[in-house]
């Protein structure tokens, strides 16, 4: 009888071991993730090339508009190759503001979801 209960107890302080490891993985591969992601978009705001748009035309294919210095060049980024197709003046392109977009957090969507099902949820009143 007391091998059985120091065997279960034994299972218990593994379970929790284990799922405090699993915890701590995840947050160290949480943190590191960030970490490299706000490492590599200062990486690239240094540099003198920005994709300013991109535009999907087909499984694999984009037209992006870039800027390369001074000057804004259309492409066309397939598969196995990308074609410059045209220069564009910057008096024709149409600048959307860059400033910080607030990124909601996944509580602040869940609310948000939450609330537009339970409006399409509401029975119909009998009148």
């Amino acid at each position: 009888m007391l091998l059985a209960a120091s065997g279960r107890t034994d299972s218990y302080a593994q379970f929790i071991t284990v799922l405090v490891l699993f915890a701590v993985v995840l947050a160290v591969t949480a943190f590191t993730t960030k970490w490299i992601a706000g490492y590599q978009k200062q990486q690239n705001r240094n540099g003198n090339l920005d994709v300013l748009e991109i535009q999907r035309i087909g499984t694999g294919k984009y037209l992006q508009i870039i800027r390369a210095g001074e000057k804004y060049l259309v492409i066309a980024v397939c598969k196995d190759t990308v074609t410059m197709l045209t220069e564009v003046p910057k008096e024709q392109l149409v600048m959307r503001e860059t400033g910080h977009v607030e990124q909601a957090g996944f509580s602040e969507l869940f609310e948000k979801i939450k609330k537009i099902n339970s409006g399409n949820n509401q029975e119909p009143k009998e009148k």
